[in-house]
């Protein structure tokens, strides 16, 4: 389970950091750590001081340039927020993220990318949006600011509470075998596009006045957790739209 995990930093901007993220993954298990567009240099001699023996996840990271690269196979996308939104979101604890992973990963295919903001100023709204679910650290209110590797090493402490109790109870392989297989982001995200494209196509959607209708929208599918033959089905419906609207316009 622990191996179809990943961190992903978003524009992390001190290498220190980095660094101490690195050493929280591996006390917990976890291994793969994807950094997108870091304000920083990966490899230095703090970041490696700070991984205190965790710099082999350093060297392994990958570096991409979008959160959608970083998470374009996952199954799962958890957003660290500790701000409440205009649009709310589906929002757990770290201990209701851990209780669903056991499921969550039982598939050979499954990926969780668990994504964290920047230093000072987390995620934006749009990264959020891209995210199945959101996970908030219950911090004291008077004093609520986390230091990233902090967030990072509270989170993966429950994922490894979570793998520890799997572990106890781990499911056969003819359960594994019925597990259906989720759409991954990079495939949620073509639907999105294809799904505003024709909404346009058929005058539902503004996209000079779009009043939410998309988000509202990408959380819906979002928390329905579609499957891969399920998209199938949902991108056929929209080219037969497509098509139909196209007719009708001749």
């Amino acid at each position: 389970m622990l191996e179809r995990i990943r961190i992903v930093l978003i524009g992390t901007s001190h290498p220190g950091n980095i660094g101490a993220v690195a050493r929280a993954m591996h006390n917990m298990g976890l291994a793969d750590l994807r950094l997108v567009a870091p304000r920083c240099e990966v490899i230095t001699q703090e970041s490696i001081s700070r991984a205190s023996g965790a710099d082999h996840l350093l060297h392994s990271a990958q570096v991409v340039e979008t959160l959608e690269e970083a998470v374009a196979d996952a199954t799962l996308a958890v957003g660290a927020s500790a701000r409440s939104r205009t649009l709310p979101w589906p929002m757990l604890t770290p201990r209701e993220l851990g209780g669903r992973l056991s499921n969550e990963c039982r598939a050979d295919s499954a990926r969780v990318a668990l994504v964290f903001g920047r230093e000072d100023s987390g995620l934006t709204n749009a990264e959020l949006q891209r995210c199945h679910a959101h996970v908030h650290i219950p911090t004291n209110a008077d004093f609520s600011s986390l230091n990233l590797a902090a967030a990072v090493q509270v989170v993966a402490y429950e994922c490894r509470l979570a793998w520890l109790d799997g572990q106890q109870s781990a499911p056969s392989e003819s359960d594994a075998d019925t597990e259906a297989e989720l759409a991954t982001h990079e495939e949620l995200e073509r639907y999105f596009e294809h799904l505003e494209r024709t909404l346009i196509a058929i005058d539902f959607h503004d996209p000079d006045k779009p009043r939410q209708l998309m988000a509202r929208l990408r959380r819906l599918y979002l928390r329905a957790r579609i499957e891969k033959m399920e998209m199938g089905i949902l991108r056929g419906v929209l080219t037969a739209t497509e098509k139909a609207a196209a007719d009708k316009a001749r």
